[in-house]
């Protein structure tokens, strides 16, 4: 069976006075996910915009990652995929080879 969606990720950057805050939407067409990330420059820094806006979206893209992996975690449990409690699986359901 071969499947295609396309997911849209809006995300808006605003800066004031050495402070960067981004927010990221992801839509993927039956649910809404809203991440936040913020940056500040510090005082004793050069400010470089650029900077600001990599690290809050990053931040706000990290955000909503998460927000996803538990919305995952939890559909996974619903099935009987997964224990309902125990131990924390690695992230992004990758193998920790050093367990």
């Amino acid at each position: 069976m071969t499947r295609t969606l396309e997911w849209r990720l809006r995300l808006g950057l605003t800066e004031d006075d050495g402070m960067t805050k981004a927010e990221a939407v992801l839509d993927t067409g039956s649910a809404k996910l809203t991440g936040h990330g913020v940056a500040r420059c510090n005082p004793q820094d050069v400010d470089v915009p650029a900077i600001g806006d990599e690290l809050a979206a990053s931040r706000a893209m990290k955000d909503v990652a998460a927000q996803l992996m538990k919305a995952a975690d939890t559909d996974l449990e619903n099935v009987g995929a997964g224990p309902a409690s125990g131990p924390v699986a690695p992230p992004y359901a990758w193998t920790d080879s050093t367990a």
